[in-house]
């Protein structure tokens, strides 16, 4: 007997399933993976990455030979690349921004992170987004300091007016803090529990598209996909967590797929008929 030929795509699964079909909202980060990790990552997950974060100074102190390949992966793969925003305050500090940015713009990067996380200085946003531009590269502003602890209603309000400013001279986007824990910074209290009626100030103020949450952690990610649903932009997600998210925003986890703002609703055509229905 012929045995019938199967249909092996998993996107006409999903769509059978009732998964909607969505825009990459995930930023994940590279925190020193080697050339062909990265690449394979890229292979694997391009679809699902809205940019991808080169993070903190570990490009730097890489061989050059190295970080140029990965970003040349990413852009194969029609993927761009973003700086952190740790060596951004540095140069800044030491009088040098506009050699940053020039390295940058030369070793491939599309977007810088600009910040105030660490650091103190009165730079215009204007004035950095015009610098960064000449070079060709687009400017996203990270709201929250990283050692200021969890944010408190007045942080927070401050930080609105903060961002206003960064946008209107032309950032693309704006990042909440949450560093490496989720813990005792930014939107997250000491438990790592996320205060959603702050987050819910960001998204008022900014919308969805302008506003990327610092989600380093599973507890982080999911509580953040739970309060929001699949149009949250997600970054500082580690690229071997990316799928995870992914599968959460998406309502294919167990735990999402009992938030009816995830479940995927079945289309209710003959694709999703069961065995016993034919």
């Amino acid at each position: 007997m012929e045995v019938p030929r199967l249909d092996a795509s998993t996107e006409a699964f999903l769509a059978a399933l009732g998964v909607p079909q969505l825009p990459p909202r995930t930023e994940p980060f590279d925190p020193g993976y080697d050339p062909v990790t990265f690449a394979a990552h890229m292979e694997q997950s391009a679809h699902l990455i809205e940019i991808c974060k080169l993070s903190m100074a570990t490009w730097m102190v890489a061989g050059t030979e190295a970080t140029t390949k990965k970003i040349q992966a990413a852009h194969a793969q029609k993927v761009p690349c973003v700086t952190g925003g740790g060596p951004f305050e540095i140069a800044v500090a030491n009088g040098i921004l506009d050699r940053y940015l020039e390295l940058c713009a030369g070793v491939g990067f599309d977007r810088i992170e600009a910040g105030r996380g660490f650091t103190d200085h009165d730079l215009e946003p204007a004035d950095v987004v015009a610098r960064a531009t000449r070079l060709g590269l687009d400017v996203q502003f990270e709201l929250g300091s990283k050692h200021g602890g969890a944010f408190s209603e007045d942080v927070t309000a401050s930080l609105v007016d903060e961002g206003s400013r960064w946008l209107e001279a032309g950032a693309v986007q704006l990042v909440i803090e949450a560093r490496e824990s989720a813990q005792g910074v930014g939107l997250f209290d000491a438990n790592g529990t996320l205060d959603s009626t702050l987050a819910e100030r960001f998204v008022d103020a900014f919308g969805f598209e302008r506003v990327v949450f610092e989600a380093p952690t599973k507890p982080s990610q999911f509580a953040l996909l739970d309060q929001f649903g699949p149009e949250v932009h997600l970054c500082n997600v580690r690229l071997e967590e990316l799928l995870r998210v992914e599968i959460y925003r998406r309502g294919l986890h167990s735990d999402a797929f009992a938030n009816p703002i995830l479940r995927p609703e079945p289309r209710g055509d003959e694709r999703t008929a069961t065995v016993g229905d034919r």
